[in-house]
């Protein structure tokens, strides 16, 4: 990795990594034991200028590149999953809709806020009937003039009840379905906006996941992000950005378990020396490290691809496929030898291996993956 970097992708990983140490890696057991949001952290992430990262200056940004920006997930998701994807959904879904999409006016208004940190940001799509089938979703946008009345529920939306600004989907032609779904700019102090429960998880216990409850809320037409009825094809676009970010969180978890297990297998003796001395030790880590490195390469690819101005759908969606299978797949090896110990929460591992799991879910399944990479094949087989 380290040959394709540029000087200003070293200083970021470099500061990061010094952030990690410093900050991030001391606090990640409490907050995964607490399940508390990490306020602290994420105000020394403003300070540093991680939300404004692969942002162009002119709008408030740092005018760094998505490869940055995927640097900074990777290296605080090596201590803490769940710091890396309160960056990830912030940047990825909240802010860079916005930037795409947004008029002058929600440029100065919604973007620079939340570049600067000032603003904390968060995505609102999925529903009950309506994970993966993004179509099937029922909150509504009713046309009232010069506002809309959306009414709805949303799910498992990470960042809820401790963002300030939303991207929210919903039908303003719900006979049309997925041809009728419009995005809307939401303030979370609007009147009838609020969120439910908090979600008890199985990792990225810090994140702040809960319900979102929209009665009636009335937002001026200057929040449409886009142009009405055209949302089904930005949130495509949107979930591809945020899958490099997922992708990062993932590859970022490899590089921790890995770690552990380096540290953990050389202080280790069994039948009087090292563990890390046994050939299975040794064969098992070279299995891990080779995967983590063909994700990794995957991830980068996806990220440069966007940079370039390249289609990077399926780049995205195998880096974000195969990144989260390894994570799944190394921290489960890397806990296995710990041995007992890597079952009890003495030692980070055991966290990681739980953190690990979301990235097979969120920003679209596996099984989601597959179609969007199978999808561009065929259609790449026929063009």
């Amino acid at each position: 990795m380290e040959h394709i970097l540029s000087d200003q992708h070293r200083l970021v990983k470099k500061t990061v990594q010094q952030f990690v140490k410093d900050t991030v890696k001391p606090r990640a057991k409490s907050i995964d034991e607490s399940e508390t949001f990490p306020h602290d952290t994420v105000e020394s992430m403003r300070e540093m200028g991680l939300f404004a990262l692969p942002f162009e200056e002119i709008e408030g940004g740092a005018g760094g590149d998505t490869l940055s920006y995927a640097i900074a997930v990777m290296e605080l998701s090596k201590a803490c999953a769940t710091t890396g994807v309160i960056l990830s959904a912030h940047v990825s879904l909240c802010a860079a809709p916005i930037s795409m999409w947004g008029t002058s006016y929600q440029k100065e208004t919604f973007l620079r806020p939340l570049l600067s940190g000032e603003s904390l940001g968060a995505f609102g799509l999925t529903e009950p009937n309506a994970g993966t089938d993004a179509g099937a979703q029922k909150t509504v946008a009713i046309d009232k003039g010069d506002s809309y009345q959306i009414s709805g529920s949303k799910i498992f939306i990470t960042n809820a009840g401790v963002a300030d600004l939303y991207i929210i989907s919903a039908l303003t032609e719900p006979e049309k379905k997925h041809k009728g779904i419009s995005l809307f700019i939401v303030e979370a102090d609007r009147k009838g906006f609020s969120v439910g429960k908090k979600e008890m998880k199985l990792g990225i216990r810090g994140s702040s996941t809960r319900e979102l409850i929209l009665d009636k809320v009335n937002v001026p037409k200057e929040n449409l992000l886009g142009k009405e009825n055209k949302g089904f094809g930005m949130i495509m676009q949107i979930l591809s950005g945020g899958r490099i970010g997922i992708a990062a969180q993932a590859v970022g978890i490899c590089e921790g378990a890995i770690e552990e297990a380096l540290e953990y297998t050389k202080e280790r003796t069994q039948f009087g020396r090292p563990i890390s001395s046994f050939q299975n030790t040794q064969f098992t880590l070279a299995d891990l490290e080779t995967k983590k490195e063909a994700a990794k390469g995957l991830l980068i690819k996806a990220a440069l691809y966007k940079d370039q101005g390249r289609p990077y759908t399926k780049e995205a969606a195998m880096a974000k496929l195969y990144g989260a299978q390894c994570a799944t797949e190394i921290t489960q090896k890397a806990l296995q030898l710990f041995g007992g110990y890597g079952y009890t929460r003495e030692y980070d591992i055991e966290r990681m291996m739980r953190d690990a799991k979301i990235t097979e879910i969120y920003e679209g399944t596996n099984e989601a993956q597959k179609m969007v990479i199978a999808g561009s094949l065929l259609k790449e087989g026929t063009s």
